[in-house]
């Protein structure tokens, strides 16, 4: 397995190409002041990876209504008063790497009551104790995803990102589990998906002809349905209206958990779909430059990059370098990923992950 495919360029349907095909993914950082704003640690994040190498660069999940928020850290964009600090974010970025795009979020019933005084869902969720959406606090959820692109067209990013994945709240649309609708946001798979049509719609109506538009999808898990979220990215891919579909799989290489399905990897499922022009991305466990590469050659137009960045920030440059490249073996300590960039909340938060961050007094005993 060769590694030079990863370093070819990426073009799109709209907007500037690629340098590379490995993309920094969109990650929690918990850098945000609590409005949502940018802050110096996130600038500082983030401009290391641009240096880094990345083919394009994508902030962390941005919160599109303050009903949405998903976590105290978390950056927003729901506001014009934002749109200063994404500007500085867009600079710092492209003045190293070609191509910026920001990722718009909305937490639903995954919305902590530390954050929100009630969280809201397609239906009515008793567990989370979310509020489901009226048919026109639906039309106003789509308006308010359309103004966080435009926001940050405004704040010079090249396009942006909607997040359907992790079972947030377009996952909860596209779950025939969450979403007990009778409106015409719910029953049907087409109407299931119609809010993210919806929002694809009125982004490529607000934005510019050249701004980038790329969807991040779960394909499994969440109460969604595999087959049901192959019909729907090829019916995606096949109007052309998004540039980038990004398939979030935990972990890039495995099987379907439906048994129906088992024998072939979970990707090939989309792999062999028509796709117009658009790119195909995938995600998960994605650790080295020849699992990297394996994953183009079976048929991925990208690769998203994640636990790999957060240790090397030039994660591409040292995968040029050498094709063996191995990133350094876990647990590390909370100095060695400041160093790399990560600031103090963002330390916290990599904390919570499980042998990630070796813990101070086993250092000690070291």
């Amino acid at each position: 397995m060769t590694t030079p495919v990863l370093f070819e360029p990426l073009t799109f349907l709209r907007g500037p190409a690629a340098e590379n095909r490995l993309i920094l993914s969109p990650m929690t950082s918990d850098q945000a002041l609590p409005d949502g704003s940018v802050t110096e640690d996130e600038l500082r994040w983030l401009g290391m990876r641009a240096r880094g190498g990345f083919g394009f660069i994508m902030t962390s999940a941005c919160y599109v209504q303050p009903e949405g928020k998903g976590g105290q850290g978390q950056f927003g964009i729901w506001s014009d008063d934002h749109v200063a600090g994404y500007a500085r974010l867009a600079a710092v970025i492209k003045a190293h790497t070609r191509m910026a795009a920001l990722q718009l979020h909305h937490a639903g019933y995954r919305s902590p009551r530390r954050c929100v005084p009630q969280p809201v869902g397609p239906s009515d969720d008793p567990e989370s104790g979310a509020r489901g959406l009226s048919t026109a606090e639906v039309e106003q959820l789509v308006a308010d995803f359309v103004s966080g692109a435009r926001r940050a067209q405004q704040a010079g990013f090249d396009g942006v990102e909607l997040h359907g994945a992790h079972g947030y709240i377009l996952t909860q649309f596209l779950s025939p589990a969450d979403n007990r609708r009778d409106d015409r946001y719910g029953g049907s798979l087409e109407n299931r998906a119609r809010i993210v049509f919806e929002i694809i719609d009125g982004v490529r109506e607000a934005c510019r002809p050249d701004f980038q538009l790329g969807l991040r999808l779960s394909a499994e898990r969440y109460g969604l349905r595999l087959p049901e979220m192959r019909e729907l990215a090829a019916e995606i891919m096949g109007q052309g209206k998004i540039d980038y579909l990004d398939l979030s799989l935990w972990d890039a290489g495995k099987e379907p958990a439906d048994e129906a399905f088992q024998g072939r990897p979970l990707v090939s499922y989309f792999t062999d779909l028509p796709r117009h022009g658009v790119r195909l991305g995938v995600a998960g466990k994605i650790m080295t430059p020849r699992v990297a590469a394996r994953l183009i050659e079976a048929g991925a137009d990208f690769v998203m990059i994640g636990r790999a960045a957060i240790l090397h920030h030039d994660f591409p440059l040292r995968a040029r370098a050498d094709p063996a490249f191995q990133p350094v073996p876990l647990p590390v300590t909370a100095e060695y990923l400041a160093n790399e960039g990560l600031g103090r909340r963002f330390l916290q938060y990599m904390a919570t992950w499980d042998g990630f961050v070796a813990p101070p007094d086993a250092l000690a005993q070291g």
